[in-house]
């Protein structure tokens, strides 16, 4: 029997994870073109699903929704990026953060920063639940609202851990569901479906 050294067995290949600073590097070198809708996912480039009617309205009933209630507690960020760490920088579809005097000129928000984020799924719902939702409760984001268009129904995520949310609980029509760091702000979940 012959011996096979260590350094002729070959490696499993392995994923490079990229950093924000080298995402944002690609898009400045025209890797990733403007007209490419991407986000930063623990390392990896993920190509975003494109926006329907469905989803672009929700996205706007819920940000007129928001306007009107939390007025000058909060800023409403429309499919902005988070900063949550080195690989990671998402782009939930609304985020209510806290208020700040720049607007976040000087820099992305960081998960200390946001009230609530919310995710509008149609095609994406399996991801927003297994991979964002489980990355937002790492970083420590309070509250997630998962707006289900199929089925109608708000998924609200609370009690962030290091597994993800440790609460979900789904709101239909005919509820309200209360903001829990501005709990004065509260929606009504038949003025969105």
């Amino acid at each position: 029997m012959v011996a096979i050294a260590d350094s002729t067995i070959p490696k499993a290949p392995t994923k490079h994870r990229f950093t924000v600073d080298q995402y944002y590097k690609m898009g400045e070198v025209g890797i990733l073109g403007i007209e490419q809708r991407t986000e930063l996912i623990e390392g990896e480039i993920i190509e975003m699903s494109p926006i329907g009617a469905k989803h672009s309205g929700s996205i706007n009933r819920l940000n007129r929704i928001f306007a009107g209630l939390v007025g000058n507690q909060a800023i409403i960020s429309i499919q902005n990026s988070i900063r949550i760490n080195t690989h990671s920088e998402p782009q939930p579809d609304i985020a209510i953060l806290y208020w700040r005097e720049d607007f976040y000129v000087e820099s992305l928000p960081i998960p200390s920063e946001v009230f609530l984020l919310i995710e509008v799924a149609d095609s994406t719902l399996k991801y927003d639940r297994e991979v964002k939702a489980i990355i937002y409760a790492k970083a420590g984001i309070p509250e997630l609202w998962i707006a289900n268009l199929e089925a109608q129904v708000f998924e609200v995520h609370r009690q962030p851990s290091e597994t993800g949310y440790q609460q979900v609980q789904i709101y239909e029509k005919g509820e309200i569901i209360n903001l829990l760091m501005l709990p004065d702000v509260a929606i009504a979940v038949d003025d969105i479906f």
